[in-house]
C-alpha cells in the first residue's frame, strides 16, 4: 500500500484481531469503515462464535468509525452450510472456512467495498501479503506467528482479492495483538478466541439436511473385508478416528477409509494409515499453474505440519501429490495447501489418499 490516506473497509467480527486491525489502520490516518457480516446464527453458540455483532458495533463506536451490517444469511446457507452438510453425508470431512473466506469475508465484502469507492478491504487474519521481488506481484505468505497462521484458509483467493486485501496484524503475534488492544483501549483485549467452525453442534446440523437413507448405518470391515461390527452412519466418522467405533479388538483400530457407495467403513492398525500421497481436485494456483512437476511442501489440515512433496498434474485435470516420507492420516474433503517456505503457492481439495501399502484385494487409494 503506497501513497497517502486510503479508504479501507475492515471486516469486523467483534474479536480482538479484527478490532486491532481497524484501530491500527485508523491510527495510521486512513479512512476506515467497519463492516460486520451476518452469516450464521443459532442458539447456544456461546462466546466462541466467530462473530459478535454487538462487540463489533461497540468497538467501531469507540474508534469513531462508521459501522455497517451486511445480512448474507441466505447466501451463506446456500454456498457454505449446505455443501458442508452434503460432504459429511458423503463420508467426507469438509472445511467450510476456505469457502467462507473466499466467497464472503473477502468476496461479498470486497464487492461491497469496491462499489462504495474503497481502495482495500482488511481483515484480522494472521497472514501477510508482500511484493514478489522478481515479478512485483503480490504474494500470500504465512503469518509471522506460525502458531496462529491462517494462510491455510486463504489459498483460494483470486489475484484481484489479493491485490485489494490487507492483513494489518499479520506481522504480529497473538500476545502482541492483545498488547496493542490494551494500548489502544479496546474492550476486547481479553476476549476468548473463536472456534474454527461456527456451526455449534455440527452433527445435528448435518442430520437436519439428510434423508432417512443418508443416515443409515452399515458395516465396519477390516482390510480383508471381514465384518467386525456396524456403525451408525458414515456422516459421524472421519478418517483417522479411533474412538467411538464400538469395536472390541486386541489392538487399537483406526478408520482407514469410508466407502460412500457401500456405506462401509474400513478399519486397520495405525501403521495402515500411512499414505504415500494424495489426489487433489479443483486446485487453484495463485500464479500460473506449473506445467512440470514441482517440489513444494503440502499442509493437509489446518494444524498439521507441512510435508515435503512433489506435485504434478494428471491427464484428467486433477493433481497428484507424492510425499517424500509416508504421512498419516490423509482425510478426503480437507484442503491440501501448497507452500514454498512461507509463501502460499495454491491449493485444492483432497479427493483420495494414496495408500503406502495397499492390502491384497483393496484399492491403492481410499
Amino acid at each position: 500500500m503506497t501513497g497517502g490516506s486510503k479508504k479501507i473497509v475492515v471486516a469486523m467480527s467483534g474479536g480482538v484481531d479484527s478490532s486491532v486491525a481497524a484501530a491500527l489502520l485508523k491510527e495510521q490516518g486512513h479512512e476506515v469503515v467497519g463492516v460486520s457480516l451476518r452469516m450464521w446464527e443459532a442458539e447456544g453458540l456461546g462466546p466462541r462464535n466467530c462473530t459478535d455483532l454487538g462487540g463489533a458495533r461497540a468497538v467501531a463506536k469507540l474508534l469513531g468509525i462508521p459501522h455497517e451490517l451486511l445480512d448474507l444469511r441466505a447466501e451463506f446457507v446456500e454456498r457454505v452450510v449446505e455443501p458442508f452438510a452434503r460432504e459429511y453425508l458423503r463420508g467426507r470431512t469438509p472445511n467450510p472456512c476456505v469457502s467462507c473466506n473466499r466467497d464472503f469475508k473477502l468476496g461479498k465484502l470486497l464487492d461491497w467495498a469496491l462499489g462504495r469507492g474503497a481502495d482495500y478491504v482488511a481483515t484480522g487474519h494472521y497472514a501477510r501479503i508482500a511484493a514478489d521481488e522478481r515479478t512485483g506481484r503480490r504474494a500470500l505468505l504465512r503469518g509471522a506467528d506460525r502458531s496462529k497462521d491462517q494462510s491455510y484458509f486463504l489459498f483460494a483467493l483470486s489475484r484481484e482479492q489479493l491485490d485489494r486485501t490487507l492483513f494489518p496484524v499479520g506481522e504480529l503475534s497473538k500476545s502482541e495483538v492483545r498488547r496493542e488492544a490494551r494500548r489502544l483501549g479496546l474492550p476486547v483485549a481479553d476476549r476468548v478466541e473463536s472456534q474454527d467452525i461456527c456451526f455449534g453442534d455440527y452433527r445435528a446440523l448435518v442430520r437436519s439436511y439428510a434423508s432417512e437413507g443418508e443416515l443409515a448405518g452399515g458395516e465396519i470391515v477390516d482390510e480383508a473385508g471381514r465384518v467386525l461390527g456396524r456403525h451408525q452412519g458414515i456422516h459421524g466418522v472421519t478418517v483417522g478416528q479411533r474412538r467411538g467405533l464400538g469395536l472390541c479388538a486386541s489392538r487399537p483400530l483406526y478408520v482407514l477409509g469410508i466407502e460412500e457407495a457401500t456405506r462401509r467403513i474400513v478399519v486397520g492398525g495405525k501403521e495402515a494409515l500411512a499414505c504415500r500421497g494424495l489426489l487433489a481436485r479443483d486446485v487453484r494456483w495463485i500464479d500460473t499453474p506449473p506445467e512440470e512437476p514441482i517440489e513444494a511442501e503440502v499442509q493437509i489440515r489446518y494444524r498439521s505440519p507441512p510435508a515435503p512433496c512433489t506435485v504434478r498434474r494428471r491427464s484428467d485435470g486433477s493433481w497428484q501429490v507424492s510425499f517424500r516420507r509416508p504421512h498419516a492420516p490423509v482425510t478426503p474433503g480437507q484442503a491440501a495447501v501448497f507452500y514454498r517456505g512461507d509463501r502460499v503457492l495454491g491449493g485444492g481439495w483432497i479427493e483420495a489418499a494414496l495408500r503406502a501399502q495397499p492390502s491384497a484385494g483393496r484399492p491403492a487409494h481410499v
